[in-house]
Formats: structure tokens, C-alpha cells, sequence
């Protein structure tokens, strides 16, 4: 998360309004990595949350959507996933 927001600063200072924070790489079933991506959207306040999936993981991947919502939704508020790219 400080990673995330040293890289908000910077681009902000840039004149930049835009910065792309990717997480790849997190199982959905490691509760650490998703507690992790939790504190990084609460702590950086992001406009958009997209998940990317790999299409060809079928069903799979509506698995995966639930459990990264539910890993948004723990850190105590009610931030969801705004759109998935496939």
C-alpha cells in the first residue's frame, strides 16, 4: 500500500492523473495477499478497482471475483470490485 501511494504522490507532483497499480500474482486463497490488497484500496481511496481474469480459467473465475470481493468488503467498509476485464 505505501508503494501504491509514494507512486499517488509522484504522479501527482508530475501532473499525472493517472496511475495503473497492478497486484497480480495474489491467490484468492492466501488470506495475507487479500488482506493486503483490502488495505491498499482503503488506504489509497483508488476511483477505479478492475479485476483481471485469464478467460480461459472458466468458472474459476467467478470463484475468484467472490473471494476478491469479500477481501474488499473485510477491511470494513463497502468498496467493490467496479469492473472485470477478461
Amino acid at each position: 500500500a505505501s508503494v501504491a501511494s509514494a507512486a499517488i504522490d509522484q504522479a501527482t507532483k508530475e501532473g499525472n492523473d493517472v496511475v495503473l497499480v497492478d497486484t497480480a500474482g495474489r491467490m484468492q486463497n492466501n488470506v495475507p495477499l487479500m488482506k493486503a490488497l483490502s488495505n491498499l484500496v482503503v488506504q489509497n481511496n483508488p476511483d477505479l478497482v478492475l479485476f483481471v481474469c485469464e478467460a480461459l480459467v472458466g468458472n474459476d473465475g467467478m470463484d475468484q471475483l467472490d473471494m476478491f470481493n469479500k477481501a474488499l468488503r473485510s477491511g470494513g467498509h463497502s468498496r467493490r470490485i467496479d469492473g472485470i476485464v477478461l
